[in-house]
């Protein structure tokens, strides 16, 4: 699980062009929006679109569930892994 939340985080970097920052200064448990990364819905379209070309995950746009999975990088591999069984 540590390795997908890894290559989650690269991948919020590379998607969303975050050069300043790199993927060990991303903790796991923060939130990805708001306090934490800060994040805005533009970068939640933007790692939505990402998620799912890596991925092939398919999230439903504005739904209570999508939330959840983007609370955390955490939550975001917990959602992949699950995804991918």
């Amino acid at each position: 699980m540590e390795a997908l939340e890894y290559e989650i985080k690269e991948l919020i970097i590379s998607s969303l062009s975050l050069e300043d920052i790199s993927a060990d200064e991303i903790d796991s448990t923060s939130p990805l929006f708001v306090e934490g990364l800060g994040l805005d819905s533009i970068d939640a379209l933007e790692l939505g679109l990402a998620l799912q070309k890596r991925y092939g995950v398919s999230l439903s746009a504005d739904s209570e569930e999508t939330r959840r999975h983007f609370s955390s990088v955490r939550a975001l591999s917990e959602f992949v892994a699950s995804s991918r069984a």
